[in-house]
Order: structure tokens, then sequence, then C-alpha cells
């Protein structure tokens, strides 16, 4: 295999461990303030945390956006055991993905095997605001592989000289890193990305809260298919999903508490490149609210709440990152501790002794 499509321990396809995970929501909160629920999290039981890396949020109106790569190296060093990363950064237009691969080589120095880097292909609202050119679907696909092959090159290799269709690099080393490369996810919510991350990532990463199809009859098959050209085994790649939750005894309070996130309900014509968070906020604000939560599992019962979790367990993903989308986090992360992740644990025991 060439360093294009050699994922991390190619010759290995070792059984991806089963996760749960919290989603930092940075569009919503400061990072001090995002640090503690993220802290508290593995207090709590969850296996990994995720953030987004946005220059904006969705929304102006009571938004956030803490830079990633800062707050990443914050939480690894007020956690022991969480894995953490990305999901997802843009390595192609604000990034050199030279730059990325330095980052995280330096993140994988200081916390060997505990982080991940999640790439995609990126939004309008974090990149025209800084005068870039926000290119057709295709150019950002092909950027994001070439991206790859970069970062994967700086880290295999002492010395890298490198001429791609849009990036160079000329006898480039990065220093510090780790032993053990970090892995590489792909986001993906089409076919062709995933077919991408099922032929060369360590890892697949989607979203919840669209028609059972999309995932049955599209994006699995994708994944299956990459698998297939990349000749390797389904085990060899962790499936990741955020899986977006929103669980209160009083189901008014439920449905309202998806609001803010109005903007996941948007589809992709509707912000197809809007790039100021004022006009995202604005075509949000005008959804109604049952659209504005079709997105999200809106339960008011737990059990209930776990039944409809594990529509996503029995579509094979291994790796669930649930993303609440109050303002009180620290009563999410307890209740999610105490009576959500045991009951999904117990679940998946149950399922794996047949």
């Amino acid at each position: 295999m060439n360093a294009e499509t050699s994922p991390r321990n190619e010759h290995e396809s070792p059984e991806t461990p089963f996760r749960f995970g919290y989603k930092a929501s940075s569009e919503q909160f400061a990072p001090s303030q995002l640090l503690e629920y993220a802290v508290l999290a593995e207090q709590m039981g969850f296996d990994s945390v995720f953030i987004s890396d946005h220059f904006q949020p969705w929304m102006h109106e009571g938004g956030h956006a803490p830079a990633a790569l800062p707050w990443l190296g914050a939480l690894g060093s007020r956690t022991d055991r969480l894995v953490f990363g990305t999901s997802v950064l843009t390595p192609t237009l604000r990034y050199h993905p030279g730059v990325v691969a330095q980052a995280f080589g330096t993140l994988g120095v200081l916390y060997p095997g505990r982080v991940i880097l999640g790439v995609g292909t990126g939004e309008a609202l974090n990149e025209v605001t800084l005068g870039l050119d926000w290119p057709a679907g295709p150019e950002r696909f092909h950027r994001m592989k070439e991206a790859i092959t970069v970062i994967r090159r700086l880290w295999a290799e002492d010395r890298v000289t490198f001429d791609g269709d849009f990036y160079s690099l000329r006898d480039a080393t990065v220093y510090d890193r780790p032993v053990e490369p970090v892995p590489v996810y792909i986001g993906a919510s089409g076919p062709a990305a995933t077919r991408l991350a099922g032929r060369i990532a360590d890892g697949y990463i989607t979203t919840s809260g669209k028609p059972e199809e999309l995932y049955t009859d599209t994006l699995l098959p994708a994944l299956v298919e990459g698998l297939e050209r990349g000749g390797r085994l389904a085990s060899a790649i962790d499936t990741l999903i955020e899986v977006k939750v929103s669980l209160h005894p009083d189901r008014r309070t439920a449905l309202e508490r998806t609001r803010f996130w109005g903007p996941l309900s948007l589809t992709a014509e509707e912000k197809m490149g809007i790039h100021d968070p004022i006009e995202m906020q604005r075509r949000a604000n005008a959804l109604p609210l049952e659209r504005a939560a079709s997105r999200f599992i809106v339960s008011t019962d737990v059990e209930e709440h776990v039944a409809a979790i594990a529509r996503y367990l029995d579509l094979g993903f291994r790796h669930l990152v649930f993303h609440d989308p109050g303002a009180d986090q620290d009563r999410f992360l307890r209740t999610y501790g105490e009576e959500v992740l045991p009951r999904l644990r117990k679940l998946e025991r149950e399922r794996s002794a047949f």
C-alpha cells in the first residue's frame, strides 16, 4: 500500500472496542466551562470526548467558538483515560495539512494512544470569513484526500518532499511525533467520502437523525464498498456516530432545548455557502420547533430513550458520541452516567452473549 491508502496498523485488524462518548459543544459554551464538562464526562464513565473545530458558531447570539487545538491539549492534561479528538477539523483551507500533522503529532506525544484526528471537507462558515475561496464539493473532497496523504507521510517519514495538486512540502520534518501514528477518522454525510473512509481511514464519523434509508441504503453500503476496495476487514475501522439527544421529563422542555441547534435541521441547500452566523441564526429561528428538534432523539423516559438509541447499535455503529442541546450539561452528564450508559452497556453485553 502507498501513503495515500495505508491506514494505521495496516497489518492488523483488531476488533474496535465499543465506546460511548460526549460531544463537547464548542459552539455553545466558553472554553473553560466546556473543559469542566469534559472532565466531568470522564468522571461519569464516558469513554471519549470530541469537539468541533469551528472559527465561528452557527448561532451568533449566545454562540462560542474556542479553538480546538489548545482546548484538546488542556483536556489531555486534566484527564487520565479519555480518548479525545476532533469531530471534525478541516485540514485543507484554514490550515495547511503540515501544520495539522505537527499539532496532532505533538498531542500524540503528550497523550499516547488517546488522540484522534477527525477530518472533514469543511463549511463556508469557517473559511469564507477569513477571505478564503469556497471551492466546489469535488475540489474540497480531493483536498481532504491529499491532506491525509501529506499528514501521514509527515508522521511516517523523516524528510518529506511532496508536490501535489493543492499542497507542497520541501524537505519537511515533523520532529515530534508519536511512535504509534494518531488515528485519522473521516467525517462523511455522503457516499464518496464514506467510501474513502472505508478504504483508507482508521475511523468513520457520521451524524444521527436522518432518514433510516440514508444509513441502510447509502452510507453503510458505501462504507462496506470502501473496505472491500481497500482489502480490509470491517473490524479495521471504528464506526462513530454523533447521536443527538434530548432527555427531559417534560416533553415541551425536551423540545425547546433543541432550538439553539436549529441549524442542524437546515438542509444542505438551505445553508449552502452561508458564511455569517447572523444569517444562519435567522434561517434557523424561522423553523418550526418540531423541525428544529427533528434531528434529535427527544424523550421523556429513560427506557424509551435507550430503546431509541439502540437503533444505531442495530445499524452496527460501535462508537456513539452523545450530543445534548441543553444549557445544563452537568445534569445531562450525570443522568447519562447514572442511568443511560449503564443500560446501554448492559444491552450491548446481552447482545454480545448471543
